[in-house]
């Protein structure tokens, strides 16, 4: 019960980096009833901490009398602040073979067959394409027998749709996978990491009410909207705001300090912090003060000495970055907001795609994708150590990213700074083609008379 109650040496202890030498990160063993014989079989609990992703627990039942097992993962972290939609391209057997992480909430489709698994019918799960496939397909033919006795047509129909299915997990057949998950916590494997995937798109997008209530959240807190406080940003700008929350990585209670910053030549940024006591464990986030700009900003810095390194940069949730030498980019979402120099920057970079990486590691790991990440890395260090000339571009369609011109208010030789229109798709991430705000002073003035 202390691990409930946020105690810091039971949560640090009991979710342990998963590890086979770790002798002390035993399962934990419950005797629990066979849904197939229905004779007692036994439940194994192991709480761990997958690198790179985040608190897990696996679940493994295993019937001595059946010989029937089954295995489920489910996320002890927390759900993410954005949505995330997977669609891949699937052209081969090696697509069919990537890892994927599913979990309660998220949403399977393959739109080519008219093929759907809802949330929350299937328990999480770290698995492959073809392993949903064939998990999907061992589902259909339980009561076949059953059906060709009671209705042989619908018995047939499933059997063909089975065949598809069949089809598709050998890979003789092109389809997209689509997995959408509102709670941020799913994934699809990218084999060519640390280059991007043109088979596979990736969409962060902000959940609806609908899906705010599927996964448990509730707007403001369960507060009135009409009992907000209002904030003068005035009063905040000399005030460090602290308030309580609970550590992302062993859960015990910490406290987050907030404090609003203007940056020169730029805006205003609210810069979050939060330290645990309890395991040490460090973030920091950087959200936009303002709103979001008319028009999305394209940097690009032409890094020629180590002095650019040094140079202050605020990349928001909603930027992307793009290393053309390297032919590297990385989405929207990634490594969320930050406020940092460049070479910090470039080491966060590294640290996501080579260090921490958990699909550099066990046996899915091939020598050929450990030799372009090692590669990666050592062209990180050479741009670092100012012997490789690069281009580096922030893209941020809602135009709260900056990177220091330090010939201000002079312009920057080597920075290039470009205004554009949104695509409709870019103002759908963000959530504006939905928001109407015509008439909306004098429809508020209707309501109050």
């Amino acid at each position: 019960m202390s691990v409930l109650h946020g105690d810091p040496v039971s949560s640090a202890s009991v979710f342990r980096d998963i590890s086979a030498e770790d002798e002390e990160q035993q399962p934990a063993e419950i005797e629990s009833l066979c849904m197939n014989c229905y004779q007692n079989g036994v439940t194994r609990l192991l709480l761990t901490k997958v690198p790179f992703f985040r608190e897990i627990i696996v679940s493994s039942f295993t019937c001595d009398s059946c010989g029937w097992t089954n295995t489920e993962i489910q996320s002890a972290g927390r759900i993410q602040e954005q949505g995330v939609r997977y669609s891949l391209n699937v052209q081969s057997k090696r697509d069919v073979n990537r890892e994927v992480v599913k979990t309660d909430y998220a949403t399977t489709r393959i739109p080519e067959i008219d093929f759907e698994i809802p949330a929350c019918t299937q328990k999480g799960a770290l698995t492959t394409i073809e392993g949903i496939l064939e998990r999907t397909i061992v589902g259909l033919q339980q009561e076949q027998p059953l059906r060709k006795a009671e209705n042989a047509e619908v018995a047939n129909k499933i059997d063909e749709f089975i065949a598809r299915l069949q089809s598709l997990k050998d890979g003789e057949t092109p389809f997209t996978f689509i997995l959408d998950d509102p709670s941020g916590n799913s994934f699809v494997e990218n084999p060519f990491a640390p280059q991007k995937d043109e088979h596979l798109t990736v969409t962060h997008y902000r959940r609806s009410k609908e899906e705010d209530s599927l996964i448990g959240i509730e707007s403001l807190n369960g507060q009135n909207p009409e009992e907000k406080t209002e904030i003068n940003a005035e009063d905040l700008r000399d005030e460090v705001l602290q308030f309580p929350t609970n550590c992302p990585e062993c859960n015990a209670p910490a406290a987050t300090n907030m404090k609003l910053v203007q940056i020169p030549h730029f805006k205003e940024v609210i810069i979050m912090a939060t330290n645990c006591d309890a395991c040490g464990h460090r973030t920091n986030e950087v959200k936009s003060g303002g709103a979001i700009e008319s028009l999305g900003t394209k940097i690009t810095l032409h890094i020629t000495d180590p002095s650019d390194l040094t140079r202050d940069v605020l990349k928001s949730e909603t930027c992307s970055i793009n290393i053309p030498e390297l032919e590297f980019e990385l989405g929207m979402g990634a490594l969320g907001g930050k406020f940092t120099t460049l070479e910090g920057l470039l080491k966060d970079i590294r640290d996501l795609v080579v260090d921490k990486n958990p699909f550099t590691l066990g046996d899915s790991c091939t020598s050929e994708r450990m030799e372009k990440l090692k590669e990666f890395g050592k062209k990180i260090d050479q741009i670092l150590e100012g012997q490789m000339i690069v281009h580096f571009i922030l893209d941020d369609p809602a135009g709260n990213s900056y990177l220091q011109n330090v010939y201000a208010p002079e312009e920057d030789p080597e920075m290039t700074v470009e205004k554009y229109e949104r695509t409709f798709e870019q103002n759908e991430e963000l959530g504006l083609n939905d928001m109407k705000t015509d008439g909306y002073e004098e429809s508020e003035k209707n309501s109050e008379s």
